[in-house]
């Protein structure tokens, strides 16, 4: 037997979120709802056939611990587990405030 033997190293333990964590930047189109606001997420994409250029867009909920956010606001997103049945994404910081006329 070998009485000197190599320690194993000690486990890593995680201390950020997932890396690969997804996060989408839209406005904010409706905050009527508690601790929810609803963030529509443009993209531009070449059409398969025409080759034009076109806007698509899709619509997320997302939790907010406080309800600063106001309609028009430039947000960004990021994935988490899910919070209630349509609700799987957290604000996580405000990009851009909007303007008031």
């Amino acid at each position: 037997m070998n009485a000197t033997a190599t320690p194993q190293p000690a486990v890593q333990v995680k201390t950020e979120h997932a890396k690969n964590q997804r996060k989408l930047v839209g406005r904010v189109v409706s905050n009527k709802m508690q601790k929810t606001v609803v963030v529509q997420v443009e993209r531009r994409v070449k059409h398969a056939v025409f080759g034009k250029i076109i806007t698509r867009s899709s619509k997320f909920h997302a939790h907010v611990a406080s309800g600063s956010f106001q309609e028009g606001d430039l947000v960004e997103i990021a994935e988490c587990r899910p919070i209630s049945k349509t609700k799987a994404w957290t604000v996580t910081r405000l990009v851009e405030k909007s303007k008031v006329v």
